[in-house]
């Protein structure tokens, strides 16, 4: 599979052409035109090659090859190198990827790994925008960074409709240990989230400031959209994590509670069974002096007190909860 998913020269907002990688060095020299590239899981001769296009520094083309990097922002001379997370959902499991970018004055290369959304439509819309994209390649920064915020709150969404549906059972169902199981397991979902989102804080910060260079001014303030979306996501990820260690806590709380109460009624039956366990104990030691024991009526009549008391006891546990 090739690593290139494409490559293109735009100028004035416009494509002019799709641009073969050997040839980028002159398209690069053509002023008023920048060169958009987009690969996916590229090898090292790739790399290298673009590496040797566009001048990117070695340390920079070493963490672009392999991934696993945290979300950051770097600066190599005229070059920015920014690296964010991907996360979306598949079959109620967190699946993660990253994308790098190399950004210059005349040049942006995105580089996808893992599970990652294709960049085709944001690439798309941005070509049918041309007023935007003639702001540059910070301008198309900006779009592929917006859309890869937008897949974190579809994310945050189903973690939140999670916490509802353990809330109703920790509330409304008998205790299970699934329940305490997939309360971990979210927890450390919402922990993923949260890595992968804080540092997008600090990133749009950065490139809001006036001493990059490689962002135009005009640009800039687009990135404070991103910005209000990751405070956004940020605060529900906080606020999710927050309900879900509530919910720990009410769940730990109803689990006393429903032990509690097991120990109530196993205290209520040993109390009613040691009525007739006492009255068979004291018969059972076979006294000769016992008057009851000549009285025709006294069979039924320990009975009846016996099973009575038992009676009483068991409506007044019943009344106050016990039972």
């Amino acid at each position: 599979m090739d690593a290139v998913i494409n490559c293109a020269a735009y100028c004035d907002g416009l494509r002019v052409a799709n641009v073969e990688l050997d040839k980028v060095h002159h398209t690069l020299n053509q002023p008023g035109q920048f060169v958009w590239v987009g690969l996916h899981e590229p090898e090292t001769e790739m790399l290298k090659k673009i590496q040797d296009e566009f001048g990117l520094h070695d340390l920079a083309i070493e963490d672009a090859h392999r991934a696993h990097q945290r979300p950051k922002i770097e600066t190599y001379g005229e070059t920015l190198f920014i690296v964010l997370r991907t996360i979306q959902m598949k079959d109620k499991r967190i699946e993660m990827g990253e994308t790098h970018f190399f950004l210059g004055k005349n040049f942006i290369v995105t580089v996808r790994h893992g599970s990652s959304v294709g960049y085709m439509e944001v690439r798309s819309r941005c070509e049918s925008t041309p007023h935007f994209l003639r702001k540059g390649p910070g301008f198309a920064l900006y779009a592929v960074m917006d859309a890869i915020v937008d897949q974190y709150f579809p994310v945050v969404d189903v973690l939140e409709q999670d916490l509802a549906a353990l809330e109703e059972k920790i509330f409304h169902e008998k205790f299970r240990k699934e329940t305490t199981a997939k309360i971990y397991r979210m927890k450390r979902q919402l922990l993923e989230v949260k890595r992968v989102v804080s540092p997008l804080i600090d990133i749009c910060n950065r490139l809001m400031r006036f001493d990059l260079k490689v962002i135009d001014d005009e640009t800039r303030p687009y990135f404070r959209d991103v910005y209000d979306h990751v405070i956004r996501i940020n605060e529900m990820v906080d606020n999710t994590r927050e309900l879900l260690g509530t919910a720990m806590e009410s769940n730990l709380s109803m689990i006393s509670i429903s032990q509690s109460e097991i120990s109530k009624r196993f205290a209520g039956w040993a109390a009613i069974i040691g009525i007739p366990t006492m009255v068979a104990g004291i018969y059972g030691m076979n006294f000769k002096s016992m008057p009851e024991l000549e009285w025709s009526l006294g069979y039924p009549v320990i009975l009846t007190v016996t099973f009575g008391l038992c009676a009483i006891l068991y409506f007044r546990f019943k009344r106050s909860g016990w039972l």
